[in-house]
């Protein structure tokens, strides 16, 4: 019944928005295709928000709409005469349908195959086991080396799979320490604050990035090395802070603890095959320029490798995240009718932007992002508010010092990935919260800082590299 009435508000919203005189929205010129992708775009935000059906079926729906209502072939009775001014640009129903095989999309479907091959063979525990062993048993350490491990792994994994194998890597380490004991708190928040954050390294770690990097080739040509340059330092960085705060407020009473990950490389053809096909790819990923290969270019080198050795087989296929793709492809064509129609330039002409001080700007939709993506989903929150921050960033002058339109867009992209604070702002804090080890007001406590620092440490980023020239098209 909930879901039901849940759902009843965005149908609302979405049929009001139809009908009402187009006088009602306050931009003079307002055309029939524009008030239609209003009706779409409020209609998403409330099911993205409300979560009546899943956040990936709201991105078919959109998709769906798009088709029927603005495009060129879409219901006959709602079409208009081509060149109708007051009706306005209808999309080209291939468009539409291109955002299912964009190639933001094989980016993600290359990532999505490299995990899963790493999961089979066991490549992911193993990295776990050998790389943690340099952290001692010291407790503030080991939880350390949770963080950063977990980070890696997030960088070409989904931040939900990683969370779940590294908790359950955690699992008989939690079981030895004593009851009550703050350190557990600390362990279990390590694994979610880890994937959380090190998504941001990469362009694939997380779906925000994808999105944004959409609108960021527009721009300018960017390698996956290029932006691991400034993503992976930032990450570092915060990690850093993290593991000083939670080591504050969570200090365990134990001397020592014992990390116990008992596996051991597969052998075989396919798995050395595996092995040298991900760091291959990594390597191909960093040194684009070398090359000349674009990054999704690259990611189907691995789906090719993988599928015609045998090493992902049909049954495999199945365990795709494909809801992630579709999440993507909708927030893709959200996009791009927001840019095609003209209504994200017109939203963002009717407000006095230039009364503001560009600075101002970016700090504020930074904020404004991250207090969304907390109570959202990340790439619901990216895939509504980065296509109207990109018409932005093209017309605002003055950013400059901070990448100019690279650091706005950048700015809403991070801010997205740092909503961390309650079990339902991402699936590793809800992961976290569900081993009953983590209370909501201390994910709080955490989640608030590492958002706040975050941002601020997104801005300082942004100056230091709008310096060396590397945001400048």
């Amino acid at each position: 019944m909930k879901k039901v009435l849940s759902f009843i508000i965005p149908l609302l919203a979405f049929f009001l928005l139809l009908n009402v005189p187009a006088a009602w929205f306050h931009m003079p010129g307002l055309t029939v295709v524009e008030q239609r992708l209003i009706a779409i775009f409020f209609l998403a935000a409330f099911c993205w928000i409300l979560e009546p059906i899943p956040i990936f079926a709201t991105s078919i729906l959109v998709i769906v709409l798009e088709l029927l209502f603005i495009s060129n072939r879409g219901l006959i009775f709602l079409r208009g005469a081509a060149g109708d001014p007051v009706f306005g640009n209808a999309l080209t129903y291939q468009s539409i349908m291109a955002t299912f095989a964009s190639p933001i999309i094989m980016l993600f479907m290359g990532g999505f195959f490299l995990a899963m091959a790493a999961t089979k063979y066991r490549l992911d525990v193993n990295l776990a086991r050998v790389l943690l062993k340099p952290f001692g048993s010291r407790p503030n350490f080991v939880m350390l080396g949770l963080l950063l491990i977990t980070a890696v792994f997030s960088m070409f994994m989904s931040n939900t799979a990683t969370a779940a194998m590294m908790l359950a890597i955690l699992a008989p380490v939690l079981s030895a320490l004593p009851e009550g004991d703050r350190g557990r708190t600390a362990f279990v928040l390590a694994i979610p604050v880890g994937a959380n954050i090190g998504g941001i390294a990469t362009p694939i770690g997380t779906p925000p990035n994808a999105i944004a990097l959409k609108y960021i080739l527009d721009i300018q040509p960017i390698s996956f090395g290029e932006w691991m340059l400034f993503g992976v330092p930032y990450v570092i960085v915060l990690l850093f802070i993290a593991w000083v705060l939670m080591a504050w407020l969570f200090p365990s009473r134990e001397k020592s603890v014992t990390l116990s990950i008992k596996d051991e490389f597969m052998r075989g053809w396919r798995a050395n095959l595996v092995y040298a096909t991900f760091g291959v790819t990594v390597l191909l990923w960093m040194f684009g320029r070398l090359h000349g290969m674009t990054s999704e270019v690259v990611a189907m080198i691995p789906v090719a490798v993988f599928v015609c050795t045998g090493i992902i087989t049909r049954k495999d296929m199945k365990d795709i995240s494909w809801d992630v793709l579709w999440l993507v492809a909708g927030g893709l064509a959200l996009g791009l009718a927001l840019e095609k129609t003209g209504l994200a330039a017109r939203m963002v002409d009717s407000i006095p932007f230039a009364s503001f001080s560009p600075i101002m700007v970016l700090v504020v939709a930074s904020l404004v992002t991250l207090l969304m993506a907390n109570f959202m989903s990340h790439t619901a929150t990216a895939n509504l508010l980065l296509p109207i921050m990109a018409i932005l960033a093209g017309g605002l002058s003055g950013l400059e010092s901070m990448g100019g339109q690279l650091g706005l867009i950048l700015g809403v992209t991070f801010a997205s990935s740092l909503g961390m604070t309650l079990p339902i702002s991402t699936p590793p804090n809800a992961l976290a919260s569900s081993t009953g080890m983590v209370e909501t007001p201390d994910m709080a406590k955490v989640g608030v800082v590492i958002g706040i620092v975050g941002t601020l440490l997104t801005m300082i980023m942004l100056w230091i590299i709008a310096g060396t020239g590397l945001l400048r098209p």
